[in-house]
This record gives structure tokens, sequence and C-alpha cells, in this order.
């Protein structure tokens, strides 16, 4: 059995100098396929459900090369002499978090997120949607990989600077974001789940059925009442396409195990309250954004403290047999290098450590993101489609 995967994409874009500009209002009125968010200066794509990895690579390219030609010509018509292009990262990295850019001033959902949250919530991230029909299956999925979420943050960090400094966060977005509502539980089944968000919106606590920002959630077409897959909300942004299948396809080998085997669930399996489990995860995040894969965490079952790095080599070895027999095993493996390497905010605070600005770091990231762009772009058949 594989599971369909899906990604949301948001993207900064911005200059060749790394300075980030707000162009979605443009974007979305002449682009096909992008969406606005609520601050113009990033936009997001989505890729369609589908089991295979290859079509995924395909899918996360296509439109971001589609969206460089478009800021290409749009450079030209600006009369540009530093083109538009994307900018990596998640949060603000060089500046502009003083004030928040709207795309669209006549939606009041968004006149209530610039006014509760303020730029806290201008950030580029990717949610990673996995298929999972069985809304009780899904539940426990949820439970899991809420308390494991942790790992996934610690493997995608890619914000440590906001407005021209280095904040002390791996993952300054996940440690700012506002996580609302305040206090989220671990769902015990899915009618839990239905009267819990039902209790939310009539206590004003959820705007919608889509104001429920936290690390996991369920989603599907007709929330809360039909649910079909889990979204992990928490990642930075990852450029690299093959970080993020490599990402994806240790969660996904993950939710196999859980799925195969019903005894992987808090509910039977930890030491802990729910209500700890919550305070114990919540905790968990917050190392994991300070520190990504060096964090200190402590293991859901037993409260054990284990290093970040050694708790996702753990769970890579579990499920390594789980990818090889469902044929993905090759997009798993790309994952040893970012543990041996570090992730993208790693790589970027080794560099500042070194004497290298802040400003230079994201420049060089700008152009190195878009070189890995093209050399993929080069090795794949969909290669021909961005043509």
């Amino acid at each position: 059995m594989v599971l369909t995967k899906g990604f949301e994409i948001e993207i900064y874009t911005g200059t060749s100098e790394g300075d980030i500009v707000g162009l979605s209002d443009r974007i979305v009125s002449e682009l096909q396929g992008f969406m606005r968010e609520p601050d113009s200066r990033n936009v997001e794509y989505i890729t369609p459900p589908s089991t295979s990895y290859e079509y995924q690579l395909c899918n996360l390219l296509l439109p971001r090369q589609r969206l460089r030609n478009y800021l290409d010509n749009l450079s030209n018509l600006d009369k540009l002499n530093n083109k538009y292009t994307l900018i990596p990262g998640s949060t603000l990295s060089l500046g502009g978090g003083d004030r928040f850019y709207r795309s669209d001033l006549t939606n009041p959902y968004h006149d209530y997120i610039e006014q509760t949250y303020g730029t806290k919530v201008v950030t580029a991230s990717v949610h990673i949607n996995v298929g999972i029909p069985d809304p009780e299956v899904l539940m426990r999925a949820c439970r899991v990989i809420r308390l494991e979420a942790p790992l996934f943050l610690a493997l995608s960090a890619s914000s440590p600077f906001l407005n021209g400094q280095a904040t002390g966060y791996h993952s300054t977005r996940w440690g700012l974001f506002p996580q609302t509502p305040n206090y989220v539980p671990l769902f015990t089944s899915h009618t839990h789940h239905v009267k819990w968000v039902e209790s939310q919106l009539e206590a004003g606590t959820m705007r919608n059925v889509r104001h429920l920002w936290t690390s996991v959630r369920p989603n599907g077409d007709r929330r809360p009442y039909n649910l079909n897959r889990l979204e992990l909300r928490i990642c930075d942004l990852v450029t690299d396409p093959i970080s993020l299948l490599a990402i994806t396809s240790l969660l996904e080998a993950r939710l196999l195990q859980i799925i195969e085997n019903d005894n992987i669930d808090p509910l039977k399996q930890s030491n802990f309250s729910l209500d700890d489990l919550i305070n114990l995860t919540n905790k968990n995040e917050m190392s994991a954004a300070k520190f990504s894969l060096d964090a200190k965490l402590q293991h859901w079952q037993d409260g054990s403290v284990i290093i970040a790095r050694e708790w996702i080599s753990q769970v890579y070895e579990q499920v390594w047999k789980i990818a090889k027999q469902e044929g993905f095993s090759c997009f798993l493996s790309p994952l040893k290098k970012i543990l041996r390497e570090g992730n993208e905010a790693q790589q970027w605070l080794q560099l500042h450590k070194v004497g290298i600005d802040i400003h230079q770091v994201i420049k060089q990231a700008v152009v190195s993101t878009h070189e890995r762009e093209k050399e993929l772009e080069s090795k794949l058949l969909c290669s021909s489609a961005i043509a």
C-alpha cells in the first residue's frame, strides 16, 4: 500500500539581492495556479495528490519554473537591474517585519489576521498532506504524528534570521508562529474532533474550520465531518525538492507503520496523560525550533531524553524496510545527508559563524536554490514540459 501525497508550498518573492518584495497581487491575477496569502510578499501553489514521488518531483518544479519565467518577464517590464526571483527561507530574513503588506484589502478574514497576529504570520512553509481515508485511523495517525512533529521541524528548519539578525532559533517561524487555538487536545476519536471544532467555532476561538493552526491536523473536503488526509503543518520551507521528498517519505513510511500496527498509539503506549503529552510535545516543538537536529527532546512513550537527530535515525531504521517494500526507499535515503550535513538553517548559521554577513548568506542561497532547480530539471523527463 502506498499513500497519496500532496504539498502546499508557500514561498517569498523578491530580488536577486535577497530582498523580499510583495508581488502576489500581480502574480495571482496574471498567472494561473497560484494563490495569495494575506501578506503580498509570498504566494502559494498546491500540487495535486499522487502516490508517485517522481510525479510529485515534477509537480514541485513545474509551477516554480513557470513562476520564475513570469518574474523574469516582470523584471524586464519594471526595468530592474536586480531581477525578481524566489527567496528561500521561512521568515523575513533581511527586513520588513515592521509592517504588513496586504494582498487583498477587501478580505475581512485578512483584516482579522493582520489585526490579531501582525507579521508573525508572514512566513513561508510547506504543508505535507498524506491521504488516510478511514477517519478513526486518521485520528490515531494524527495523535502519533502530533507527538513526533518536532522531528520533522528539526529536519526542515530554514529560518534562523529575522530582520537582518540571527534570532537564536533555527526555526524562527515556528518559534514565533501563533498556534491557534491556544490549547488543542489529542483527539481520541473522530467524534471528539467534530465536537471540539464545533465548540471552538461557537466560542469564536476559531473563526472558520481553517483557523486551526497546529503542527498537524486532520484535513478533508468538508472539515471536520468528511476527512481523508493528515496535514503536517510544522515544516519550514524546504527549497530542495529532493530533501522535501526525503522528509515526506519518512512521514509516509511512519504512517504506513502506524496503519499496519494499531498498537502504535499514545492512548495505548504512553506513560503520560493526554494533557501531559500536550505539554511534552509543546516543549519539544520549542526545543526543535531553537536547536533543530541538535535539540534535546523527551520521547512521548516513556519521557526519556533523546537528541532529535538520534530519534530521527531510530525511526529511519524502523521504517526503511517498509519504504523498500513499497518501492520508495530511494527517496528516503537522502535523509541521511540532512542528518549528516545539517538542515538549511544550520548550514546558513555555519556560514554566518565564519564571518559571512546575513545579507550575503541569503543572496548566496537565492543563487544556489535556482541552480539546484535547474540541475534537477535537466535530469528529469518533466524538463521538456518545463521548457
